[in-house]
């Protein structure tokens, strides 16, 4: 693991999280007027998310520029859908406000632990927070496109989304102690 300060070395699992960067504008655009491709756009650019994790733990490529920019990369995935569906009606204002505020917090915290050489790795309850969330994003974009065996997306993605709430709170309130713990001692 180089965490070494100097040049960003570009490798596949950086290209990847680059790719859910650019990937944006497209999502944006092509959601309002076609959610089944703008939720595949979304689908993709999740999956990469575990890909580029997967693929830098593997080949021994994790760097101190990945390490920031993988959660950045995310949040502005995932924020970007958040305003997204606030703009189409699918979710609150506030609900959207919250989960970003953590997103911003903890992400905060992450370039100053990494600034003096803390790594606080991802908990369980972040992994679930960004599981629903993701799922949640996915079934309110579709939710008034499809329905799978009958199912209501839209019902089902605003229970998830409720989920990532709670899980936004509750995680962001452990990596928080973790944080003061790693940097008092």
């Amino acid at each position: 693991m180089d965490l070494s300060p100097g040049t960003p070395r570009f490798n596949l699992p950086i290209a990847l999280t680059l790719s859910r960067i650019v990937v944006i504008p497209v999502f944006l655009v092509l959601t309002p007027v076609r959610p089944i491709t703008g939720a595949l756009v979304f689908i993709a650019a999740s999956l990469t998310d575990f890909l580029d994790g997967y693929l830098a733990r593997r080949s021994g490529t994790i760097t101190k520029f990945g390490i920031i920019l993988d959660p950045i990369a995310d949040k502005f995935l995932v924020i970007s859908a958040l305003i997204l569906l606030v703009d189409m009606g699918r979710i609150s204002v506030w609900i959207a406000t919250i989960i970003i505020a953590r997103e911003f917090l903890i992400t905060g915290l992450r370039v100053v632990a990494l600034s003096k050489d803390i790594v606080i790795p991802a908990e369980l309850g972040g992994k679930l927070k960004t599981t629903a969330q993701i799922a949640s994003i996915i079934c309110l974009i579709l939710s008034r496109t499809i329905s799978p065996f009958g199912l209501d997306l839209f019902d089902i993605g605003t229970v998830l989304i409720w989920a990532a709430v709670v899980l936004s709170i509750t995680s962001g309130m452990q990596y928080s102690v973790a944080f003061w713990k790693k940097i008092a001692s």
